[in-house]
């Protein structure tokens, strides 16, 4: 059950049969939003925005979370004053069978072959 303070600030979702496959690979395309989704992944738990330690701007950083979020790639709910961030899983891979881990492992094996990048 959500409080009157949290339920004005949901943020719009696109429903599960929403979600395009051309969104997903723009959202994914940029290094940086490839980073939030590959550590959505591995903690496999909500995080806040202020764990990701990415290289940008705060400004910047809300931007790329936004692109994840419209996608349809990550969920972002209000705990409080915290913003939740969790990856879709569940309707990326019932969508798209395969998607997901493909990419993920793709990015792994980039990230060795390039050194930790």
């Amino acid at each position: 059950m959500t409080d009157t303070a949290t339920a004005g600030r949901a943020l719009p979702h696109p429903e599960r049969q929403q979600i395009r496959l051309e969104a997903v690979l723009h959202a994914l395309s940029d290094p940086m939003r490839l980073q939030i989704v590959r550590e959505l992944a591995a903690q496999e738990v909500e995080l806040t925005c202020s764990q990701f330690e990415l290289p940008v701007t705060k400004s910047t950083t809300t931007h790329h979370f936004r692109v994840l979020r419209e996608s349809g790639v990550i969920r972002q709910i209000y705990r409080g004053t915290a913003k939740m961030n969790a990856l879709r899983r569940d309707d990326l891979d019932g969508l798209f069978p395969g998607l997901l881990d493909s990419l993920l492992a793709a990015a792994d094996r980039q990230s060795a072959r390039l050194g930790g990048a």
